[in-house]
């Protein structure tokens, strides 16, 4: 199959910014150069345009009024405000990685656009991502998928996760054999497990950095804990622990996918600021060593990808907990921080050649199927 050239683009519920990365793809397999030590270098350029104060506090109004939406075309509040932000912040972000890159619009085939998630209850069938595909097709000059959860949704499936089908062309890439534990930690924690027969199912783990990136917000005005420095200096309360753990959701088998709002840093409110931030980071970790209790097979190795990978102390506890080697997505050539945003330039191109995106062990959606909006410059 032809390689394309992709353009992938995430805003994730931890609220930072803007995520460019440009991938060769043909949907099936991804164009990668291994470096003498045998990994993989990075797959292509990539971006990043960060949201200042002010975007995050519109962004996180959005999230509150989203709660009065009843139908996935609703935007109650300031939500329009927020989804013409959106759109433009995404524009403006892919502009600038083309400018810095030495690329016109012509060099690239598609782009993959998720918006920003306001609303998602599966159990509604419903999931709400923020931003106009068609107007940024307009703005940009190439042709733009987006809304890729509502097919499944609709669907019944659960809308989520949607980067396994990239993890295993990824895995598949690398060479990897046997049992392998994918990790991505963004506000929501979602895990990759591919068998060694190559089977793979997915489903989020719970919450990832959102709570501690929520509760340093509230407690030092920082937006997140630099390197876990501040939970390493607490100790985690095991009672709440204990009692955060006894969830339903972590007993359901997956497919399942968590809303950001499902758990709130409000739960260690009696604690000091460091006990908190201890709290919420095992939290995040032992909720990624529940998900064990679903595998058919336990993982002999894990790759951690997302912010989290970039909190020491959340890879020492899922270290401890998961007894298994574990190593970032940098360390082997992948991207911890860009991950995201090349699966869905990924995804753009299964989209546009109507392959499956979803699968019945990945979303629990019946069959395998495909997804996206296309939306052309000139329509």
């Amino acid at each position: 199959m032809t390689m394309m050239r992709a353009i992938g683009l995430m805003s994730g519920t931890s609220l930072d910014g803007v995520d460019v990365a440009l991938i060769e793809t043909d949907g099936e397999d991804v164009k990668v150069v291994r470096s003498h030590n045998g990994y993989l270098e990075p797959l292509g350029p990539t971006g990043y345009r960060g949201y200042t104060d002010e975007d995050r506090e519109l962004l996180r109004r959005a999230l509150s009024d989203s709660e009065a939406v009843v139908a996935r075309e609703d935007r109650p509040g300031c939500l329009p405000e927020a989804e013409a932000f959106v759109t433009a912040a995404h524009a403006e972000a892919v502009e600038a990685f083309l400018a810095a890159s030495g690329l016109s619009a012509a060099d690239i085939d598609v782009i993959g656009f998720h918006g920003q998630t306001v609303v998602h209850r599966p159990d509604q069938r419903m999931s709400v991502q923020i931003g106009d595909g068609a107007a940024l097709s307009r703005r940009l000059g190439i042709p733009v998928v987006s809304d890729l959860r509502h097919a499944d949704i609709a669907a019944g499936g659960q809308g989520a996760p949607l980067v396994p089908v990239f993890h295993k062309a990824l895995a598949k890439a690398a060479g990897f054999e046997g049992a392998l534990g994918i990790l991505n930690i963004g506000g929501v924690a979602n895990a990759t497990l591919i068998a060694s027969n190559g089977d793979v199912i997915a489903f989020d783990t719970g919450p990832g950095n959102a709570l501690i990136d929520d509760w340093m917000r509230e407690r030092t005005g920082r937006p997140l804990d630099d390197g876990g420095r501040t939970a390493a200096r607490g100790r985690p309360d095991e009672p709440l622990l204990a009692w955060l753990l006894t969830h339903p959701f972590f007993f359901r088998r997956p497919p399942k996918s968590l809303d950001r709002n499902w758990f709130s840093h409000k739960l260690a409110g009696q604690l000091s600021t460091e006990d908190g931030a201890a709290t919420l980071t095992a939290f995040t970790a032992r909720a990624v060593a529940r998900a064990l209790d679903h595998a058919p097979e336990i993982p002999t190795r894990w790759i951690v990808a997302g912010g989290g990978a970039r909190n020491g102390e959340l890879v020492r506890l899922l270290n401890y907990h998961l007894r298994a080697e574990i190593t970032t997505a940098d360390a082997i050539g992948w991207s911890s921080a860009y991950l995201e945003a090349q699966a869905f330039a990924h995804l753009a191109v299964r989209s546009l050649k109507g392959l499956p995106i979803t699968f019945p062990s990945t979303t629990g959606v019946r069959e395998a199927m495909t997804g996206g909006v296309l939306a052309r410059p000139d329509a």
